[in-house]
């Protein structure tokens, strides 16, 4: 059975082209920070921009999303393109990723405070973390409506304290609002090795 949440994000996918999704802002400005081989995670994919990005790089990538209509797409992308990409369908909410099984985890435009613990611990010691999404100080109405979304002033930096922070950017209000990054956080940070 189809859930309400399901079905949205099925519409939402349902035009869409996974040779057309471009990875996150924040992997593609810290890109030379990925290792040359390793496990990937693309959390609640979508179409798989970020997904396609880390498979193109030499990265075993995983892609995980509740549409499967975005996971069908994204599944016959990569087979067409000879990916080492697999494509799941997976409620994040309820199975997280398992403990030290990536080198690298993507999220992007997705929000789930509760996820944070079990994100930092999915990644391997040395693993990186890319996160970007929404945060409260907007200056126009770009990403959702619903607070509980987005993210307050720094929270991002506190969701993770026990990884090791390798950027940070959130730009909030000030300065020109119609320059630089608004409207959301980036995070790099990393698993300190053992």
């Amino acid at each position: 059975m189809t859930t309400d949440l399901e079905q949205k994000w099925n519409l939402r996918y349902a035009d869409g082209d996974p040779a057309a999704a471009s990875p996150c802002a924040v992997l593609k400005q810290f890109a030379h920070l990925l290792p040359p081989d390793g496990a990937a995670l693309d959390l609640a994919c979508g179409l798989g921009g970020n997904a396609s990005f880390l498979a193109r790089r030499g990265l075993v990538t995983r892609a995980w999303d509740l549409s499967p209509v975005a996971i069908g797409k994204l599944r016959a992308h990569a087979e067409a393109h000879g990916l080492p990409l697999r494509a799941e369908i997976r409620d994040v909410e309820r199975q997280p990723p398992q403990a030290d099984s990536f080198d690298v985890l993507v999220v992007s435009h997705f929000l789930d405070r509760a996820l944070a613990p079990s994100l930092a611990a999915a990644l391997r010691p040395g693993g990186l973390l890319f996160y970007q999404t929404w945060t409260r100080e907007a200056v126009d109405d770009r990403g959702p409506g619903n607070p509980d979304f987005r993210l307050a002033p720094n929270e991002l930096l506190r969701l993770f304290p026990n990884l090791r922070l390798v950027a940070y950017r959130e730009e909030g209000l000030f300065g020109n609002p119609a320059e630089g990054l608004r409207n959301e956080a980036w995070l790099v940070a990393a698993r300190p090795s053992a």
